[in-house]
């Protein structure tokens, strides 16, 4: 298996497989790992994978789900990570991408990850931007960057679904719950078809709508996942009018561009 992912050096190959054997042995040790749908994942070429997004803790199962599939994730990470003392310098030697905030910040992170794709990397979005606000867990309305990226290039967007991360780093919490040991599943599902939108990554309408269908991929997996309808209408924190007693009033955590 291709543990490196891309062909130019944007990262240490040395350091990637390391972070490989360490997170691979680290997840398998502390979480019951349960895993579908793996043969959705390209194992070569660019590929963006559209992720919900539950806790901190997701990317973890998250990466060791993508490599299972053939792929080394490529996370997009908030800056302030990149700054912190050891964990900065192994995020970059592992080719990892700093997001800053704010909307000129967030076209640079998109244009850096279209460096990425055009190497041929798997770029993992979490489109709605922060951990679900959403009490129940559903994923919410999400930002229209990996739309944009996808309409601009034309690379597929895998959707992919976890559960179970929630019973080990709840709503607002940083200290995992490790036991006793808990399972975690993962699903890929087939492309979204995005072609009615191809290149019209500078259409507000576009952009929605493609964000809407990406979405509803990744909550039909979530669905199937927990054995439940999702909700037919998305919680949306800029909406009052899906606001409830089940939805989060502040964000968690913030991962992705606009």
């Amino acid at each position: 298996m291709n543990t490196t992912g891309t062909t130019a050096r944007s990262y240490s190959p040395s350091w990637r497989l390391a972070s490989v054997i360490a997170l691979r042995a680290l997840v398998h040790a502390l979480l019951r790992n349960k895993w579908d749908g793996r043969e959705n994942v390209p194992r070569r070429g660019a590929v963006i994978i559209a992720a919900n997004h539950l806790s901190y803790l997701d990317w973890a199962p998250d990466g060791v789900f993508l490599h299972a599939c053939g792929r080394y994730p490529v996370f997009m990470i908030k800056a302030s990570a990149f700054e912190l003392k050891g964990i900065g310098g192994f995020l970059r030697k592992a080719g990892q991408l700093p997001v800053h905030r704010g909307s000129r910040d967030a076209a640079l992170a998109l244009s850096e990850a279209q460096k990425r794709l055009a190497e041929g990397a798997a770029v993992v979005f979490y489109p709605e931007g922060t951990t679900t606000h959403d009490r129940t867990g559903w994923p919410m309305a999400a930002k229209t960057g990996v739309a944009r990226l996808a309409l601009a290039t034309g690379v597929p967007v895998i959707p992919v679904a976890h559960w179970g991360t929630l019973d080990i780093v709840p709503y607002g919490g940083k200290m995992p719950k490790l036991l006793p040991r808990k399972t975690v599943h993962a699903v890929a599902g087939p492309p979204v078809d995005l072609s009615r939108w191809a290149g019209q990554q500078d259409s507000p309408e576009a952009l929605h709508a493609a964000t809407d269908a990406i979405m509803a991929q990744v909550t039909e997996l979530v669905g199937q996942l927990r054995g439940e309808t999702p909700p037919p209408v998305p919680y949306d924190p800029g909406s009052p009018a899906t606001a409830g007693p089940e939805s989060m009033t502040k964000p968690l955590q913030e991962t992705g561009p606009d």
